[in-house]
């Protein structure tokens, strides 16, 4: 389990995909510190086992779902990625629960500044937008984000100086793919009121007031 808060920026050394599958080679040093080979460790939001380390980074296999599901794909040698190893059981719980186990990608449709944050604003499939909340908890590139608002077509981030200069997510541009990762109560909440099953709001609103126990 991971928690949204990247503790390095490593740089992709290597990327060998070969079909569907492959590795990727990611120098790094702060996540290596007490790190062993069958670790995980968070690349961008997407949990990787750690196959092999030297005192410059790491090597991950990557599998076909993987490629599918997220935007490692796209990245190639040089390319920088959010780090974040799993969360220790005695660390402390900076951000929301994330799994490491990215649900789809979004389209970054543009960045605005507001005083000392930027506003990113960022396209997304239904199925993602519907488990999206304002104020809600969303991990983008592994990036524990408050939601500030959100529609029918897509949802937008206010990120802090802190941030910025922390991650790469606003070393992003218009157009770019990121990886996403919905709060992942939103989703047992869904199964228990049982996904699509609900044929309105308001027998969507009823199911959910009666799993709360309040009729």
């Amino acid at each position: 389990m991971f928690t949204g808060i990247i503790e390095e920026i490593g740089k992709i050394k290597r990327v060998s995909i070969s079909g569907k599958s492959g590795s990727l080679e990611i120098g790094a040093s702060k996540v290596l510190f007490g790190t062993k080979v069958g670790d995980s460790i968070a690349v961008n939001g997407v949990c990787l086992t750690v196959t092999s380390l030297s005192a410059s980074g790491f090597t991950a296999d990557v599998m076909a779902e993987t490629l599918r599901r997220s935007s490692l794909g796209s990245l190639s040698a040089g390319s920088g990625v959010n780090l974040e190893r799993a969360m220790a059981a005695d660390g402390r719980f900076g951000g929301h629960i994330v799994s490491g186990h990215i649900d789809g990608t979004g389209t970054i449709s543009k960045m605005q500044k507001e005083e000392n944050a930027v506003w990113v604003h960022i396209k997304a499939a239904a199925e993602i937008l519907n488990l999206i909340v304002e104020k809600g908890s969303i991990a983008i590139d592994g990036i524990s984000l408050t939601v500030a608002g959100v529609n029918e077509s897509e949802f937008s981030v206010s990120v802090i100086p802190h941030t910025a200069e922390e991650t790469t997510l606003l070393s992003k541009k218009a157009g770019d793919l990121v990886n996403l990762e919905n709060d992942i109560i939103g989703k047992y909440v869904q199964k228990l009121l049982g996904r699509g099953g609900a044929s309105s709001q308001a027998e969507r609103d009823d199911k959910f007031l009666k799993w709360l126990g309040q009729e």
